[in-house]
């Protein structure tokens, strides 16, 4: 990855690093939601290593109601089509393979407390 907090989460945590599309759709198509964290270039924006330290928190706090995954540096303009996202850092949330929603840019500990609970309450059309 491109920061040791970004290198942490996949070597220490052991979130995944999504290269390509098809790691994209076949980890966020997996049973339960799927949290994919959108960097950014950590040397330009300094709210992506405060996402890093605040996501391993997030997903402690909601005690595995969702997974998390890392979008490789050089996936991540594809990713960030793929979810109709456009600013990062961003945790982008997933079920069935379906965006449920995004979180763009570091936010109050509050914020996250609101949002992620009305995301994890989605379900995609159909199921």
């Amino acid at each position: 990855m491109t920061h040791p907090l970004i290198d942490r989460m996949t070597s220490e945590f052991g979130y995944p690093v999504l290269n390509t599309t098809h790691d994209l759709t076949e980890y966020t198509r997996g049973e339960g939601v799927h949290c994919v964290f959108i960097t950014g270039d950590p040397v330009r924006n300094l709210e992506t290593t405060d996402v890093a330290v605040v996501l391993p928190e997030l997903k402690m706090t909601f005690q595995g109601a969702f997974d998390c995954a890392v979008v490789a540096t050089e996936f991540e303009d594809a990713a960030k089509e793929a979810a109709g996202v456009f600013k990062t850092p961003a945790l982008v949330f997933y079920r069935e393979g379906v965006v449920l929603g995004s979180i763009p840019k570091v936010r109050d500990w509050d914020d996250y407390m609101s949002r992620i609970p009305q995301i994890l309450a989605l379900h995609p059309e159909g199921a």
